[in-house]
């Protein structure tokens, strides 16, 4: 966990965005943070490939913390780390 991270009032909620467009739009908010600050996703379903996608491009940059797990609902917060 981030304790020098400040949370953003972001939130994407993915459930009603094309599936073709989400992890653009996911990775292109990541990229416009600064070191500390953060977002949330909200999807239907466990974003653990999304996860995934992030321990490769940017290893060592980004905090994962689940908010929420399902069922229906995960709710996601990513912080891009202080370097």
């Amino acid at each position: 966990m981030c304790n020098d991270c400040q949370t953003t009032d972001t939130i994407i909620d993915v459930r009603a965005i094309a599936p073709r467009l989400r992890h653009p739009l996911i990775f292109s908010t990541f990229e416009n943070l600064g070191g500390g600050e953060s977002f949330h996703i909200v999807n239907d379903h466990d974003p653990k490939p999304l996860f995934y996608q992030f321990s490769a491009e940017y290893p060592g940059i980004f905090d994962w913390v689940y908010e929420e797990r399902g069922p229906e609902v995960w709710k996601v917060r990513i912080d891009r780390l202080v370097p």
